[in-house]
């Protein structure tokens, strides 16, 4: 791997703190990074100056994201089949049974999020397209870790702490391994419930590419107050009909 780049590095660190902040101030930006705040000044500027950061108005001082990345994300997405099959789906799935749908790729130990439709239901869950979460903690990331070769999971968590959402967050990395080979024998189907998120369940399956591989997960959430032995297996049936679905729109096609 070549040399990281001290400058491009931070310049980075500097823009990735607006995923989780709307608006920041170089003031702001200095204490949450420990940089000098001579060394934030230039970098909020030429990011400014090339339209990845722009003044959040007022005379405020303040800081918000520029039309620059969304330009870049919206390159991405155009050009990534996954994004744009997996909202079609999403929203066949999301109309079938008016809860939210998701679809999630897995970046280490997180799951990304390319494509979401929410619920119809006034009590609805709330998250976004682009928003990364642990992956033990959710339906989705179970999937896709259950889908991976057993030595590549164990290099993925040699060295990471399973944090804990809620309560009932999986935090021990032997059983976490049990229900991923759980999942495995289950077709790759997985559940959660609370688990990354005090008030919602989650049932999620895979989706395959041409090559057969899983390189997606499609997953119902709903309140738990709309939970019950009656709707998870409902919702389970149509979660793995939307992967198969998707994964024929990806061009997998099952063997036999």
């Amino acid at each position: 791997m070549a040399r990281a780049v001290p400058a491009v590095e931070r310049a980075f660190d500097v823009l990735e703190l607006f995923l989780d902040e709307h608006e920041l101030s170089a003031p702001e930006i200095t204490a949450k990074l420990g940089l000098p705040r001579t060394t934030v000044h230039e970098l909020v500027g030429t990011l400014a100056e090339r339209g990845y950061l722009t003044p959040a108005g007022g005379g405020s001082n303040r800081f918000r994201l520029g039309v620059r990345g969304f330009q870049l994300g919206s390159a991405y997405a155009e050009r990534l089949d996954l994004a744009r099959e997996g909202r079609v789906v999403a929203e066949t799935v999301a109309e079938r049974c008016s809860e939210t749908v998701h679809i999630g790729v897995l970046d280490g130990t997180d799951v990304f999020y390319v494509a979401k439709v929410d619920s119809s239901h006034p009590v609805r869950m709330v998250s976004a397209v682009g928003k990364r979460l642990p992956a033990h903690c959710t339906a989705v990331g179970k999937v896709l870790l259950a889908a991976l070769p057993r030595q590549r999971l164990d290099e993925l968590y040699a060295s990471v702490r399973l944090t804990a959402m809620t309560d009932n967050s999986i935090t021990n990395r032997r059983a976490l391994r049990r229900e991923l080979d759980t999942i495995a024998a289950d077709g790759g189907v997985a559940r959660e419930y609370c688990e990354s998120n005090d008030a919602v369940a989650c049932v999620a399956a895979p989706v395959r590419d041409q090559s057969g591989e899983v390189v997606a997960a499609l997953s119902i959430s709903a309140p738990i107050l709309r939970w019950n032995e009656e709707t998870e297996p409902a919702l389970r049936e149509l979660a793995c009909e939307g992967a198969r679905l998707l994964s024929e729109r990806l061009g997998h096609r099952p063997a036999g």
